[in-house]
């Protein structure tokens, strides 16, 4: 592998021209290269440009961030969020890399210092919005700096298709044109094939390598309930883990106002999350649950691109995300130190309606919005699936998956099936027999045989449909419309106020030519994890207050005193240095502290995700700490 020279730094006086794996052992503490990331880095090391499509938590920033540390010049990376850059900043500071943003958030005199910076040729990594790196005004402050690298992170807001489209990001593709001969790289956790293109195509990088991976999240369990008492349903899911920091997702700013308020009257910490909240507000939520072990934060999709919090051990959906992508980098928030967590959602009938009538309202374009519709539908089918959630998530990223994963709710509880044909048909009359002109509720009405003010006065009790459907119960009957959404046998009409429409699958319904199998209705599932034991399905599954319950699940009993003492420390530690705990150590390293207790600082620098610069600053305390709980359990 090249090994450009690197500009002098006290990280490698002693090393003047590293590779990019003593860049890894020196700086990030970790001893080797995880799934493709050396192939990457490779790439770019030597000159080429590369797209990586990577899950969360596989290591997308180490292939860009290593590359500019081992190649002449400054690796500029292009960053949606300003909140984003600062916390990589930051942690890059721990490191003891040169790193520098630039966005709006700046006073004068910090813009002033990085500029200076920038002329001086100190910086390893700088951080830029997409609205600014095409701007006159950045190529002149570049002037003539050598640039290592341009990355361009979360690249999937470029795509029309991707469900966090960035106008400002499509101008990127010109980098090329002004800077020839820098590699370029973007990055993204969530494409599907169409949004992979998309990407390549915008971004001018025909001739990049294509570095794929697994998109699948093992150490995240899926479960999906229908939606019964919401909050009660969530209240019972959040006892499962106590003392750890988790994200609720809800769909309106007033939801999020009221289940926040509701969480804390319920003896849960947690903050509400925003657009509609001020900046202030908003940034001293998004540094509590940062910074702090336990908060429970209440959201819109306005929180959590990018988030770097690796600790995040649950992520919950009061409302059903707008697509597979969204639901997948939601969720991926959890869990991105590889310990297990859990993914939960509660959705209705009423999600999908809701849903529907958004993308129909918008103003995307005809073939935009038949896009977004195929992306719910497709999400809805992963809600209704009797079969395995992991594999139908996979395949929707065209990744195949043999199913019985063995963590996710349909696994573990099975889900019976049944023929729903003659259930289908009758469901599927009633909205032809009434004229396509009404939704759920009343069509369940007409098929249950209620006699109403409504049913009457549209002469629907004189259909031969009425009361057809006495043999099953309400709620089966929302699910079998449910299901007949999620299969595109019908669609939902909004200028007609949410009426239900066939579509032409149906015929072959109609004619017995199409089995229709249904999922059964089921009580809510009583789950256990077994040996992974980070929580379960039910009450039994609470981890207790104080731990991380992933960190936990891989501490003996005589271990976990040691690792809380650490926690502590490093509380500590992080609130004098006035960052997030995880900028310290991830709880990764603590639990390798906590097991293999080193004794001196040659075997600390042995620790996973002990580099040079942490030990200088901190690996004493810490050594401390371990010495005397060595002596205690002694």
């Amino acid at each position: 592998m090249p090994q450009p020279q690197i500009r002098t730094d006290p990280l490698f006086d002693d090393v003047p021209s590293p590779g990019p794996l003593a860049v890894l052992k020196r700086v990030y503490g970790y001893d080797s290269f995880r799934g493709k990331q050396a192939a990457v880095i490779d790439r770019i090391v030597s000159g080429g440009d590369a797209v990586v499509l990577f899950p969360t938590g596989a290591g997308k920033s180490l292939c860009f961030q290593i590359p500019a540390l081992c190649r002449p010049g400054v690796g500029i990376v292009v960053s949606p969020l300003i909140a984003l850059m600062r916390d990589q900043v930051e942690a890059l500071k721990q490191l003891g890399v040169n790193a520098a943003a630039l966005n709006s958030s700046l006073t004068r005199e910090e813009f002033l210092d990085v500029r200076g910076q920038i002329s001086r040729g100190e910086l390893d990594l700088l951080y830029v919005t997409p609205e600014r790196i095409v701007t006159p005004a950045f190529r002149e402050l570049i002037g003539n700096a050598r640039i290592a690298l341009f990355a361009i992170d979360e690249a999937h807001c470029v795509s029309q298709w991707g469900h966090d489209f960035r106008p400002e990001y499509r101008a990127l593709g010109h980098l090329a044109e002004t800077w020839p001969g820098v590699p370029r790289m973007a990055l993204t956790a969530t494409a599907d094939p169409h949004t992979r293109e998309d990407i390549i195509d915008r971004l001018a990088l025909r001739g990049a390598e294509v570095f794929t991976t697994s998109f699948d999240r093992p150490n995240i369990a899926y479960e999906i309930v229908e939606r019964d008492q919401p909050r009660q349903q969530l209240l019972r899911f959040l006892a499962r883990h106590k003392g750890s920091s988790g994200i609720v997702y809800c769909l309106s700013r007033a939801k999020v106002d009221d289940t926040s308020a509701w969480l804390n009257a319920q003896g849960i910490r947690s903050m509400a999350y925003h657009a509609g909240m001020d900046r202030a507000a908003r940034d001293a939520s998004q540094d509590a649950f940062l910074k702090e072990e336990d908060l429970c934060l209440v959201a819109t999709v306005a929180f959590g691109m990018g988030i770097d919090k690796p600790n995040v051990r649950y992520v919950a959906h009061l409302d059903l995300p707008g697509s597979v992508e969204a639901y997948y980098q939601e969720t991926g928030r959890a869990g991105r130190d590889g310990l297990p967590s859990d993914a939960w959602m509660a959705y209705g009938m009423a999600d999908a309606i809701q849903r529907t009538r958004m993308i129909d309202q918008g103003n995307s374009a005809d073939d935009v919005k038949r896009v977004e519709r195929a992306k719910l539908n497709a999400l809805l089918a992963i809600c209704e699936t009797a079969g395995c959630r992991r594999q139908a998530i996979l395949a929707h990223f065209g990744e195949a998956h043999p199913g019985q994963c063995g963590d996710c709710d349909t696994c573990i509880n099975p889900v019976e099936t049944w023929d729903g044909t003659e259930a289908a048909i009758k469901a599927l009359a009633a909205i032809y027999r009434t004229g396509e002109r009404f939704g759920t509720g009343h069509l369940i009405d007409v098929l249950l045989g209620h006699e109403n003010d409504k049913t009457t006065r549209f002469g629907h009790v004189s259909m031969p449909v009425f009361g057809a459907g006495q043999d099953l119960p309400q709620k089966t009957w929302q699910s079998v419309y449910r299901q007949l959404l999620a299969a595109g046998l019908v669609s939902v009409d909004h200028d007609a106020y949410g009426a239900l429409k066939l579509e032409p699958g149906a015929r072959d319904v109609f004619k017995r030519e199409r089995e229709v199998r249904l999922r059964k209705d089921r009580p809510a599932p009583v789950r256990t994890r077994g040996a992974r034991g980070a929580g379960g399905y039910g009450a039994t599954g609470a981890s207790g207050s104080g731990s991380s319950a992933g960190a936990k699940a891989l501490l003996s009993p005589a271990d976990t005193p040691l690792f809380e003492a650490l926690r502590a420390a490093r509380t500590a530690i992080a609130k004098e240095l006035a960052v997030p705990p995880y900028v310290v150590f991830p709880d990764t390293t603590l639990v390798a502290m906590a097991t293999q207790r080193p004794q001196t600082r040659a075997a600390m620098l042995e620790i996973s995700g002990v580099g040079q610069a942490k030990l200088e600053r901190y690996g004493d305390r810490f050594l401390g700490v371990i010495r005397g709980g060595s002596e205690r359990r002694d």
